[in-house]
């Protein structure tokens, strides 16, 4: 059965304060989406407004029920089938009413509870139209032992040719920015979210501000790097990236790209 909740927020952010909109992708999460929705509810809302949105493809474990305890703090809940993460990530981000808009899928956790707090500081103080930081893989076991760490570095145009990204859960775009340019593309299976920040950023130049704190703890064993043959798609993908967006990478782009994760697991 198809179940559509929409409720709470209206979109007003009273007295001119920031809003962000936290948006969080499951399915079958039932293990891990109760720590992801209290890092969010738990957050500390200092000078800002925070709508959180839950998006849910269908799930047929206890992922709903397990998000219970924090349903006061959960503004829309949508759960309903849908055509994969990215077209899952495109409902959320078309239901955001905030200024900015972050996406935390269901097995990432935010590291404290003023993420936020410095995210929208930084912001505001720059102007900027897109944030990112940095993040911490840990055991898929919940101990939160850590296992690599992905820091980006300030930002550089170019580095996007020696095959950079930032860690999209610790990414935050203005939603103006996602009306311009486009949402993620449904083209792609595992690589949309590189390929819409290589357009947001590299391509349309988005003017963007690196906050050097580790803002989110992502749970080891995402899809792209389940298997070498997972890995050798998304590099694949990767490439389509650039070509959809009629850009052109370096020769060593894409071998350099999964090179940067090796620096990761020696930090």
């Amino acid at each position: 059965m198809d179940c559509r909740i929409l409720n709470g927020s209206s979109g007003l952010s009273f007295g001119g304060m920031m809003k962000i909109s936290i948006v969080t992708i499951a399915f079958n999460a039932e293990a891990t989406i109760a720590e992801a929705a209290r890092s969010v509810t738990e957050q500390e809302r200092d000078g800002f407004e925070l709508e959180y949105i839950v998006v849910d493809g269908a799930s047929t474990d206890g992922t709903l029920a397990a998000l219970a305890p924090y349903r006061e703090g959960i503004d829309t809940v949508i759960s309903e089938p849908d055509r994969g993460l990215y077209d899952a990530m495109n409902k959320g981000v078309a239901a955001a009413t905030g200024d900015f808009v972050g996406i935390l899928n269901a097995d990432d956790a935010y590291a404290h509870s003023r993420v936020l707090a410095a995210v929208v500081a930084k912001l505001i103080e720059t102007g900027r139209d897109a944030l990112y930081g940095d993040l911490n893989y840990v055991a898929a076991d919940g101990s939160n032992k850590i296992v690599r760490k992905w820091r980006s570095g300030n930002y550089q145009r170019r580095a996007f040719l020696n095959g950079w990204m930032p860690p999209h859960p610790a990414f935050f775009l203005r939603r103006s920015v996602y009306n311009q340019h486009g949402l993620f593309s449904l083209e792609l299976k595992s690589a949309a979210d590189y390929e819409l920040m290589l357009r947001m950023l590299f391509k349309h130049e988005t003017s963007t501000v690196y906050l050097p704190e580790v803002l989110v703890h992502m749970r080891t064993g995402g899809v792209s790097n389940a298997s070498w043959k997972n890995r050798w798609r998304a590099n694949r993908e990767d490439l389509m990236a650039w070509r959809m967006n009629d850009l052109r990478p370096r020769p060593w782009t894409m071998l350099m790209k999964p090179l940067r994760k090796v620096v990761q697991w020696l930090r």
